[in-house]
């Protein structure tokens, strides 16, 4: 007999079905709630309020636990590549060789951007930042595709994948060219779909460009440990806006506005000004620790602990390999690195963050590659929106395939009451 939670109101019970997930979890189906009782939930920021049912992305803050379709954060960081896992995420298994084969190849069909989208990333001044720039050009792009995607029909929204994969990864690329002066590259469709981030981002005119194998593997984990996170903020955005069967591209667009923010993306980005912080004031790790433990004190240090892992985020403990790595084979001299350095070594070994579970999290340490790589703080939420691409594409693809509604929360109204107008010569 299935399960119900009953619920009393001035006397007057109510039986609400309960939905337990494949994973267990636990969830009150109030779908009836305010037609039954004229009552609704009142839940700020969502965090008790499950919006949909997923088959995409299992999280298990308390536990570190992280899959994708079922497989685990660790296996497919090791033993997969990026477009492997865009491929499981947005159509539910991880391809065959020849799947990835034409997966890959069908999305460079699509990296050729129009032309006169150079006129409209010409229109922004050098100090635009980045992500503004972003989500200005994804929008842009419904105006060269405004034929909206017929999601029922497969080979439609293949195409539509396949096109967004090809056309983002370029115009994410373009915004850092745009404020660095540099002239604007174009895709290599002889090189792979990362090895083609780093020629986008950094080949010149003015000699070859060689891509380094280590920073290219570094990069390919960076972005499968971004590449879907569960109904965090933006992918919550890219869903509702999908919701009123907004396009692929507008969805989207919306969800790079959200990632800006620095409580979500732009943790990676407040992870390096505040390393910039401590070594502008002289560089002591230490000081700033104690500042970090005193309740007292406003500082906080960015990059540690997380607010979704109660206890440690799976992918940080990945990611450190690859930033040591990185590091190891770049040689890089930099005073900011070597603070984080120290404040990565207190964090681990010092008894006050261990109890706490104030581990450095995926932000920390994506941040120092970044950093390593010499790409400019303001790209660093671009780089997440060019990860978690696939994930925002597959959530939008389930989404519409399911039929979901409108998004459109209540409220609880505390304004004034009905009030009599007074004309402007009575006021």
């Amino acid at each position: 007999m299935s399960k119900t939670a009953i619920l009393e109101i001035d006397g007057k019970k109510y039986e609400f079905p309960i939905l337990v997930g494949t994973e267990n979890e636990v969830a009150i189906d109030i779908d009836k709630l305010r037609g039954a009782t004229g009552a609704i939930t009142l839940d700020p920021g969502y965090k008790n309020t499950g919006s949909c049912k997923s088959e995409i992305t299992y999280l298990d803050g308390e536990q570190g636990i992280l899959r994708y379709r079922g497989y685990s954060i660790e296996d497919v960081a090791e033993k997969a590549n990026f477009l492997e896992v865009s491929y499981l995420l947005i159509f539910g298994e991880l391809p065959t060789k020849t799947e990835l084969e034409k997966f890959e190849n069908d999305i460079r069909k699509y990296t050729l951007v129009n032309e006169e989208m150079k006129n409209i990333i010409d229109g922004f001044p050098k100090t635009a930042h980045p992500m503004g720039v972003l989500a200005s050009l994804t929008s842009a792009l419904t105006a060269f595709n405004p034929k909206p995607v017929n999601v029922e029909n497969e080979k439609e929204m293949y195409d539509a994948v396949c096109k967004t994969m090809g056309k983002f990864l370029v115009i994410a690329t373009w915004t850092y060219r745009k404020k660095e002066g540099f002239p604007l590259n174009y895709y290599d469709n002889t090189k792979g779909y990362v090895e083609n981030f780093l020629n986008l981002m950094f080949a010149l005119p003015t000699g070859p460009y060689t891509t380094n194998k280590v920073i290219a593997d570094a990069l390919d984990k960076l972005f499968i440990l971004h590449a879907d996170h569960e109904q965090n903020c933006s992918t919550s955005t890219v869903r509702v806006v999908g919701s009123s069967h907004a396009g692929l591209f507008a969805s989207i667009s919306a969800g790079v506005s959200a990632l800006w923010g620095p409580l979500h993306g732009g943790a990676n980005q407040a992870v390096l000004e505040m390393l910039e912080e401590i070594a502008k004031n002289g560089g002591d790790a230490d000081k700033y620790l104690a500042k970090a433990k005193d309740k007292e004190d406003p500082f906080r240090l960015m990059g540690f602990g997380h607010r979704v892992y109660k206890n440690f985020d799976p992918r940080a403990k990945i990611i450190k390999k690859a930033a040591d790595e990185v590091l190891a084979t770049l040689g890089v001299e930099d005073p900011i690195l070597d603070i984080a350095k120290k404040l990565e070594k207190a964090a681990l070994e010092d008894e006050y963050f261990k109890a706490r579970n104030l581990y450095p999290n995926v932000d920390f340490y994506s941040g120092i590659i970044y950093r390593a790589l010499g790409i400019p703080t303001e790209m660093f939420t671009v780089m997440f929106a060019i990860g978690r691409l696939p994930g925002w594409i597959a959530q939008w693809k389930e989404m519409r395939l399911n039929k979901e509604p409108i998004g459109r929360p209540r409220q609880v109204y505390t304004g004034y009451n009905l009030r009599e107008f007074k004309t402007i010569d009575k006021r």
